[in-house]
């Protein structure tokens, strides 16, 4: 089956959005992309800031039942794009691990999709993250081997031991 989505999960600051850039610089044809960081900014502002919503501490990222609703709606948007044609890249960080794979394999269902774990050593993600100064400390490094577990994928990458176009040639390599 054609690969039609490509899903990249990794932790905070792991390269995942900067990978989908390469990727989609480096594939012949055209692939949207969407970040789990667009959910969670067109969200209203008082589901960014916890209860129901979702709220980002120190190491740990708490989320409610308003946003776990929201956030099943958006795979199933992103899912009904590739059923219209388009060919779809998510980056996002599953915070539930295999639970959160779960979800979207379900919303996924009947597609062809390739599952790519982005990879980064906690103090890499940890230095990026302070670099860029719009994430809470500390939440990169939690999150860096965290979101991996029991999580299964077809190809996985290291964004600080590879350059981007490396990485990103692997993933293209996988593609059908």
């Amino acid at each position: 089956m054609r690969t039609q989505v490509i899903v990249l999960n990794g932790g905070s600051s792991s390269g995942k959005t900067s990978l989908a850039r390469s990727l989609q610089d480096l594939l012949p044809d055209p692939w949207l992309a969407f970040s789990v960081d667009t959910l969670v900014d067109a969200l209203p502002a008082r589901l960014r800031e916890g209860g129901e919503g979702i709220a980002a501490d120190t190491d740990t990222v708490a989320v409610g039942d308003a946003f776990r609703r929201l956030d099943t709606a958006w795979a199933h948007g992103i899912a009904a794009m590739a059923r219209a044609g388009a060919r779809v890249l998510v980056d996002d960080v599953f915070l539930g691990g295999p639970a959160s794979q779960a979800r979207w394999r379900g919303a996924l269902t009947g597609l062809g999709v390739l599952w790519v774990g982005v990879h980064c050593d906690p103090a890499v993600a940890a230095a990026r993250e302070a670099a860029r100064g719009d994430r809470a400390t500390g939440m990169a490094a939690a999150q860096a081997t965290a979101v991996h577990r029991g999580v299964h994928y077809d190809v996985e990458v290291d964004t600080g031991t590879d350059p981007l176009d490396r990485c990103a040639a692997r993933v293209a390599t996988r593609l059908v």
